[in-house]
């Protein structure tokens, strides 16, 4: 069965909110990029519940959805993927709780999980991943579709 994967963009701060993933083991190709925040949708979710959810336990702030602006198949790891445009609503950034952070052995190989708020600008520098999403969210930051506040 088809995994359903869900994550948030968030323009915050004059940037957009990433998870920066350092000391990756179980990669052999990449053992230090940024990532979206997300995760897998949970039984009786629907996708933006679950990007709502993953977004508070990854980086402790509550988000609302304004609407899908991506989505891609991964035949390499089975899923589909939903990226949604959120906009920061409360909380304070980098105080996530989510299993990530728990020193769980299951996580050992995850390396370090950094909440960190990359400026708009530097995002086409930097190792993003999945790289189908960074060169359509760079295309679309360059052709200004998006207002940042």
């Amino acid at each position: 069965m088809e995994r359903i994967r869900v994550a948030g963009i968030i323009f915050m701060d004059g940037g957009i909110a990433l998870m920066h993933r350092v000391g990756v083991l179980k990669r052999k190709d990449i053992q230090e990029y940024y990532t979206f925040p997300g995760g897998g949708l949970e039984e009786g979710e629907i996708l933006e519940e679950g990007t709502i959810r993953e977004i508070k336990e990854e980086f402790g702030i509550e988000v609302k959805v304004i609407k899908k602006l991506y989505e891609m198949e991964s035949e390499k790891f089975n899923q589909k993927e939903y990226f949604f445009l959120c906009e920061y609503v409360s909380g304070k950034f980098g105080t996530g709780e989510g299993p990530e952070f728990s020193n769980n052995p299951k996580y050992v190989d995850s390396g370090k999980y950094l909440p960190e708020i990359i400026k708009v600008e530097d995002i086409k520098n930097i190792p993003l991943l999945p790289p189908e999403i960074k060169e359509k969210l760079v295309d679309d930051i360059e052709k200004g579709i998006f207002e940042f506040k």
